[in-house]
Order: C-alpha cells, then structure tokens, then sequence
C-alpha cells in the first residue's frame, strides 16, 4: 500500500513537533509538578500526624494512584484515539490533565476539612494519572504518524522530550515561587505552580487545535477501516508485543523517578544537601536530556532500535553501584556528576522507546496497544519505584511505622546496595523483554494491520 506521507517535508514536520512536544511538556509539568509536592509539601499538609518517613511515603502512595490510574487512561483514550482520532482525544487528555492539576491548588488541607482533604487530593491525582495515560500515546502518534517513511526514531523522540521539559517547567517554577514566598510557600505559596497550569493548559489547545489529523489515522477513516473495538484487536494479535513493551520500560521509567522524587528525599534527609541545589542539579539533567533524547532516537534510526536499547539496558545496570557510591561521597560534584550521568543512560532508552513501542502495531490499533504496551508498567516500575526505594533505603522501621510489621519480607536495617540491586533486577527484566521483541527499524509500518519485521544482524555498524 502506498504511504500516506511519502510528500511530508520538512517544514510540515515543525508544527507537528511543536504541538506534540509542548503539549506533552504541559502535562508532564502538571505531572512532575505533583511529584515535587509530594515530597516538599503534601507530607506536612495533608498528613500532618505522621512523622518524617511515614508522611513521606504516604504522599509517595498518593503519587503512586496516578501511575495506578495510566493503564486505565491509555485504555480508555487509546480506544477514542483509534475510533475518532488522535487529534481530538489529545485535546479531552490535556482538558482533564489542566482540570485535575488546577483544582489540586485550590484543596484546603488537613487541618481546614480533615480526612476530606487527602481524599479529594487523591481523586485529583486519579484524574491527572488518566489524562496522561492517554497523552503519550496520542502525541507519538502526532509524530511518528506523520514522520513514519523515514528517521522515525527521531521523530517520535521530541515528544518524549517533553517529559524533561515539563520537569524543567516544573521545578523552576516552584523555585521561583518558593524563593518570593520565603516561609509562605507551606501556607499558600505552594499553590500558584498549580494554578500557572491553567495559563499553560490555554496555550496547548491553542496550539493543538490548528494541527490536522495524522495522515495514516485520516486515510484508514477515509477507508472506513476503523476497528470497532481497538483495544480487544491490540490484545487479539498483539498480546505479547504489548507484555514485552511494559517490560521494556522497567529500567527506563524507575530510575527516572529515582532520579526526580527518591533523589529529593535521599539528598535532603541522607546527604543533608540544600534543597535548592538538590531542586537545581535535577534541572540541569533534565536539560540534558532535552538534548540527548532526540539525539539517540536520531542514532537508534542509524543503528536499530532494539540493538541501541539492549546497550541502554547494560548501560543502566552496570551505573547502579557507581550510582550510590559517587553519592554517598558526599561533594557537590559527585551530586551533579550523578545526576548528569543517570539522565544520560534513562535518556538512551528513553529516547528510542517510543517508536520501539509504537511501530509494533497496525494504525488501526496503534493508539490503543501503544498506550497499553507503554502504560502498564507505570505502577510497578513509575509509582512504586520511589516507595520500594524508600523502604529499601530505610529498611523495617519503615514498615513497622505503617502498621507492616507483620509482612513476611524482612529488609533488616535497610541499605543502598538494596536499592541498586533492585535498579539491577530492573534493567535484567527490560533486556530480557527487549530480546524477546523484534527489530522494525526499517520496516513499513502504513499498514492497517502490524507491520511485518525485517531484522538486521546484529552488529555494531549503522542499520541499512
């Protein structure tokens, strides 16, 4: 079958990026942005009776009911994507997303309605968790869709890119915010990052609105070959592409939210670090990663996608101890050399996974098994990650604290060297899950139906 974009030039390209990137940054800055709170403000506010730790790790699981939320969100929207198209479901992602971060502004806290409070806070969280679970797959899709002939690895790489700039987004804000509103910022000041949101939310449906639909999803519907049920199509042809996806992403999304909340509380309580500089270094790798990301999709196009995140894996694996032990050293330069590195070997995989995860499927199911392949393993390895860290870290006082005294697996004391393990077991379950999937680097992937692989040999020379 002919493509659909085989015209698509350059200049048409930049619209197309702009929209899915900036508009990816606007959530994953409402996104980030609760995760920053999570750990400097929510602890005191919303659970006041608990000590350090426990107030710690009871913020942390409100976080986790966002990531808990993703499959959901990538199911739901990943359904209206294939059926309507990407264009419209990614304006309903952003909507609820923008909604969902502004009202968490407005919520009284603990002591003003009581148990009320984190109640509410955690169905806000659930709305936010359901609007970026349909996001990503939406704004690959923007790109990858119109930017499949060629060099799709790059092309699909920008909106990931928007994850590091809505954290960059995120954290200057609320550094700003914090150093005007000095003693304030626990009382009220905390709130105005969340209500920039809506300013920014203006702007991404300004921008969203004048792009067109994805060529490929705009000729199936001109065809009339829509799936009537996407999400059971994905699972009928495509279960274990969608398993083996959610498993690939172990060792890229953990350590990033190591890197962005773990680290904030390892830095603060362990290294007794400023958190200011704490909040600066993770910038500075976020900026990092704006650049290394669309970098290494463009080198997984040259030298297969499969072949670049097996490396990444290894990569991240063997980075787990150094990781802690440049740490513990306790300089400010080991902190910022930590934190540079670990967004250079998350930025390897991450940039290459969304067009490794999107081109396992036809354009009629695309939006719902790439969501699903990509969203399934946010509670496990995105949610949880910071809250096993922590407990991992800390060890059974832990979990006596919140009433676990009683669950068999006994952490001692707690340690590092626990953590890095667990970073070690992470990258052994995606290396394995990424051998298992097969190289579509070169492949077609117009098709309604999945494409067919055509898998090079592996070498360390740029794919043909």
């Amino acid at each position: 079958m002919a493509t659909a974009n085989d015209n698509i030039t350059r200049s048409r390209m930049g619209p197309v990026i702009f929209s899915s990137t900036l508009g990816t940054a606007i959530e994953w800055y409402d996104f980030f942005l609760y995760g920053t709170m999570a750990t400097l403000v929510f602890p005191k506010l919303f659970f006041p009776g608990s000590d350090q730790v426990v107030g710690t790790l009871l913020a942390l699981f409100t976080f986790l009911v966002g990531f808990i939320a993703r499959p959901f969100g990538g199911a739901l929207f990943g359904h209206l994507g294939d059926r309507i198209g990407r264009k419209s479901t990614l304006i309903a992602t952003l909507l609820l997303m923008g909604i969902s971060t502004l009202l968490i502004g407005f919520l009284p806290g603990y002591t003003a309605i009581g148990i009320a409070a984190p109640v509410i806070l955690v169905l806000l969280r659930l709305g936010q968790g359901l609007g970026v679970g349909g996001e990503w797959g939406g704004s690959v899709l923007l790109a990858l869709e119109y930017g499949h002939k060629e060099r799709r690895g790059f092309w699909a790489s920008w909106p990931q890119m928007g994850a590091p700039l809505g954290l960059v987004l995120s954290t200057i804000v609320a550094n700003v915010v914090q150093s005007y509103t000095g003693a304030s910022f626990l009382d009220w000041g905390w709130r105005i990052p969340f209500f920039v949101s809506a300013l920014l939310i203006i702007v991404g449906l300004y921008i969203r609105l004048s792009v067109l639909e994805t060529p490929l999803f705009a000729q199936l519907k001109e065809q009339k070959r829509e799936a009537k049920a996407p999400l059971v199509e994905a699972f009928r042809h495509s279960t274990p592409e969608i398993l083996l996806s959610a498993g690939s992403r172990f060792i890229e999304q953990a350590p990033f939210y190591l890197f962005v909340t773990f680290v904030i509380t390892y830095g603060l309580d362990k290294l007794a670090l400023d958190k200011t500089f704490i909040l600066n270094a993770i910038t500075v790798g976020s900026i990092l990663e704006m650049i290394t990301i669309p970098l290494f999709g463009h080198l997984s196009d040259r030298f297969g996608r499969r072949k670049w995140y097996l490396i990444g894996c290894v990569l991240m694996a063997i980075f787990a101890f150094p990781y802690f032990l440049l740490m513990n050293a306790g300089t400010v330069t080991f902190f910022i050399a930590v934190v540079l590195s670990l967004a250079i070997f998350h930025s390897w995989v991450y940039g290459p996974q969304a067009a490794l995860i999107a081109e396992r499927f036809g354009t009629r199911s695309r939006y719902s098994g790439a969501s699903l392949g990509y969203q399934l393993a946010a509670p496990f390895a995105g949610g949880l990650a910071p809250i096993i860290a922590l407990l991992l870290l800390t060890g059974k006082s832990s979990l006596s604290a919140l009433g676990l005294s009683t669950v068999v697996v006994n952490i001692g004391a707690g340690s590092w060297q626990a953590v890095a393990i667990y970073m070690v077991v992470l990258a052994v379950i995606s290396f394995a899950s990424v051998l298992g999937l097969k190289e579509l680097t070169k492949s077609d992937i117009s098709g309604a139906e999945a494409p067919i692989a055509n898998e090079p040999e592996i070498s360390l020379t740029p794919a043909d």
